[in-house]
């Protein structure tokens, strides 16, 4: 599961790459609603190592929510709603 950590390198393509205040959940491409749908759709196929990474994918994306909670982001915010 550490490897889903490389699901930050979507952060290189932001210019900046990193701004204190930004939050990642629908800003970077690998964090986008889309993106976050797939990796519960990989939870569907039944391969254990593909469950396992979409597991840590989904678990990275909701610390990086938490991170946006804490930042003072609304959840309408948070999803550009």
């Amino acid at each position: 599961m550490i490897t889903t950590m490389l699901v930050d390198i979507d952060h290189l393509l932001a210019t900046p790459i990193f701004e204190a205040g930004r939050c990642s959940i629908n800003f970077h491409p690998l964090h986008s609603m889309y993106a976050i749908g797939i990796y519960f759709v990989m939870l569907l196929i039944p391969n254990k190592y593909v469950r396992v990474v979409a597991v840590g994918l989904i678990f990275h994306m909701v610390t990086d929510f938490q991170d946006c909670i804490w930042m003072g982001k609304t959840i309408l915010q948070i999803l550009a709603l």
